[in-house]
């Protein structure tokens, strides 16, 4: 079947509605996974843009800057895989900056912030609005349909047996990666999940797997 374009937003700002309750804006996950989760798929735009690359490098997998040294401030503006952002520069800068890291430890460096930095992005973007708890924040969606559309958009495609289109694939893949499908996939057609996944550039598939990885330890270090 010929592959669809489902329109969306950036991939860790689709990811972000996924991961919380659109009514009470709470996180469907510990934070730390929800924070591991939106890490990856910064790192996800990153590649998709072509500003990063993973290469093995005495036996460990790494991160790499890729593509021009300097890009233009506002080059793909308004393009959801494409276009640059201060969040994004930010994790590039980082990554140009120590190139020996390893891929799971910018996986869980970018973690602490992600999603603080992510929230921030979609708040100027209008697409959330901070509410206020007695002793923390929430962001609540300001657009409920909008919240909704990047699962359900998912959704009707595995229900379909659609091909996805580049960054569908790799959302899909990071809401199995993290444990969030479970809350908000109809179905988990195995069959269908793994052909999505293997549709998928080598990099890209190697970000779902540390993905995977970085959040089973984490899982594991909590009990």
């Amino acid at each position: 079947m010929a592959e669809v374009a489902l329109p969306g937003l950036r991939l860790a700002d689709d990811l972000f509605f996924g991961m919380h309750y659109d009514i009470t804006g709470r996180m469907r996950l510990h934070a730390r996974l929800t924070g591991l989760g939106l890490a990856a798929a910064l790192l996800g735009e990153l590649m998709l843009a072509g500003r990063i690359a993973v290469h093995k490098v005495e036996g460990e997998t790494r991160l790499l800057p890729a593509g021009p040294p300097h890009p233009g401030a506002g080059a793909g503006a308004g393009h959801p895989e494409h276009g640059q952002d201060m969040v994004t520069r930010a994790v590039l800068d980082h990554i140009v900056a120590e190139p020996s890291h390893r891929f799971r430890t910018w996986l869980q460096f970018i973690a602490r912030t992600a999603h603080a930095d992510v929230a921030t992005r979609m708040t100027a973007a209008a697409l959330l609005r901070p509410q206020r708890m007695r002793l923390s924040s929430r962001y609540l969606p300001v657009d409920a349909n909008q919240a909704a559309w990047p699962v359900g958009r998912l959704n009707l495609a595995v229900r379909r047996r659609e091909s996805l289109n580049t960054q569908d694939r790799v959302l899909l893949g990071l809401l199995v990666a993290t444990g969030v499908g479970r809350h908000v996939l109809w179905e988990h057609n195995a069959a269908y999940l793994a052909q999505s996944a293997a549709g998928l550039a080598a990099p890209l598939q190697e970000l779902l797997a540390q993905t995977e990885a970085a959040v089973g330890d984490a899982v594991i270090s909590r009990r």
